[in-house]
């Protein structure tokens, strides 16, 4: 006759089995609800839009492709790849997935196989004596409250905020790069304002040099031609110490250090993509930051369940199967095989209050969460109001500026028409030189702006305009 450790025979195993399968619908945990949120009809600064369906794993695709700039379009590119930060967020999503399996694993019964041989002796023995052992096992804990199950739940919902996450470290680089090259390109537009303007400040030092040897302008006609020659020279030094900075920064995002990476002059495509009507009621519900907000609610509302599971008795079935002997042939003889089955429960009785303290501490953490989402998609609101008003603002300020500047370039002009037919002071000269210069520069400002808020308007409504 078999040996059988214990009493539990196979019909009573099946029985609670049976039972525990029955069982296995009662899950702990609240049903999970995505918490509500806002939901203006319109958005203050452009028109109406309709409450969209979650998607944030929709492909944001290349967006940067929409300013026609194809240096642009090769360093963004490489964002993905070789950026560091996007890198973190790369493992850290795969860390998740794995979780993930790993929650899933525990799911499914446990197998072990063991073996061994032992050798003894002692007294008068020869030390011969030796036993040889081999048998295979398994454990398994049904997930009769939904424990396990609220675990796989938790982690799938984590992975999926960590994949959020992931697309955010990506739009925030890509972002970041794009910025920093719209500015970097504004000021080679800027330096070569200046430069030609140093150029010209030169001929007017020549001309003023040449008054003042023939004795028709003063000496502090020369002196404040000079001045303003060397300060035009120092803001030409500082664009170049900026431009410096944001070339390497831009090296920084590609995941390069800086004294390996150049970007060399080029025309700047100063092309800025409208917005087109009914943007946001189609990628709003794109941003990455929402999508992770409300993954992590819901890992939080599986935490519940996870506590409320201390509650109720962990149950757990075990069985093995081996056989045993003094030689290697005795462990293929059905002669001495060993069997077992095992039930196992047990339930916390008295832990002085610590599983409702758990229950309400992952409550209080479901509730923060909710309100983190809402706090997110209130946020994202805010984001998207701000960069469109800013982009309707800087249209129009770039025509008033583009006026300003063909008034001022005129004035220039005709001040130093007058200087040189001696109707004005070289005081006025430099007064006009310096507005216009100004202007110029200030128009090529608002035109970096434009891009730039172009690049913040398409990182608020979720990287881009185009599935």
């Amino acid at each position: 006759m078999k040996n059988v450790p214990m009493t539990l025979r196979p019909a009573t195993l099946a029985a609670c089995l049976l039972a525990a399968g029955l069982l296995g619908g009662c899950a702990v945990g609240p049903a999970y609800k995505v918490p509500a949120t806002p939901q203006p009809a319109a958005f203050k600064e452009a028109g109406p839009w309709q409450l969209a369906a979650p998607a944030d794993m929709l492909e944001r695709g290349p967006w940067w492709t929409l300013f026609n700039d194809a240096q642009l379009n090769e360093l963004a590119a490489r964002v993905r790849i070789d950026n560091q930060n996007v890198a973190i967020a790369v493992a850290n999503y795969a860390a998740a997935r794995a979780s993930v399996a790993q929650q899933r694993a525990s799911l499914l019964p446990t197998v072990t196989l063991n073996g061994g041989a032992d050798r003894s002796g002692g007294g008068g023995s020869s030390g011969n004596n030796k036993s040889y052992r081999l048998s295979i096992g398994g454990s398994w804990e049904p997930d009769v409250w939904g424990r396990l199950r609220a675990g796989v739940t938790g982690a799938e919902a984590s992975a999926a905020a960590s994949a959020a996450d992931l697309a955010a470290a990506t739009l925030s680089a890509q972002g970041e790069l794009a910025i920093n090259y719209f500015n970097l390109r504004e000021i080679d537009a800027e330096r070569e304002l200046v430069q030609q303007t140093i150029a010209g400040y030169e001929r007017v030092l020549q001309i003023t040099q040449n008054r003042f040897d023939a004795g028709i302008a003063a000496r502090t006609d020369v002196l404040q031609a000079q001045t303003q020659l060397a300060q035009t020279r120092t803001d030409d030094l500082s664009l170049e110490r900026q431009r410096a900075q944001l070339e390497h920064a831009i090296a920084i995002l590609l995941g390069r250090a800086p004294a390996d990476f150049s970007l060399p002059k080029a025309p700047w495509v100063a092309n800025v993509p409208d917005v087109p009507t009914g943007v946001p009621s189609t990628l709003l519900q794109r941003r990455p930051d929402i999508a992770a907000a409300e993954r992590l609610v819901a890992a939080a509302n599986a935490d519940i369940g996870i506590a409320q599971s201390a509650y109720y008795p962990a149950i757990g079935l075990s069985g093995s199967y081996g056989t045993g002997g003094p030689s290697v042939s005795d462990l293929f003889k059905a002669s001495t095989a060993v069997w077992s089955l095992g039930l196992s429960a047990a339930q916390t009785l008295f832990n002085g209050g610590a599983t409702r303290a758990a229950v309400a501490g992952a409550t209080a953490r479901q509730e923060a969460a909710a309100a983190r989402y809402k706090q997110t998609v209130l946020t994202a609101f805010g984001d998207v109001e701000d960069q469109l008003a800013a982009t309707r603002i800087l249209a129009q300020q770039l025509v008033l500026r583009q006026e300003a500047s063909r008034a001022a370039d005129l004035v220039e002009q005709q001040i130093l028409n007058r200087y040189k037919a001696g109707q004005v002071s070289y005081t006025e000269v430099v007064q006009a030189q310096a507005t216009a210069l100004q202007a110029r520069r200030s128009l090529a400002q608002a035109q970096a702006d434009r891009q730039t808020t172009a690049v913040a308007l398409i990182q608020s409504l979720g990287g881009g305009w185009r599935n």
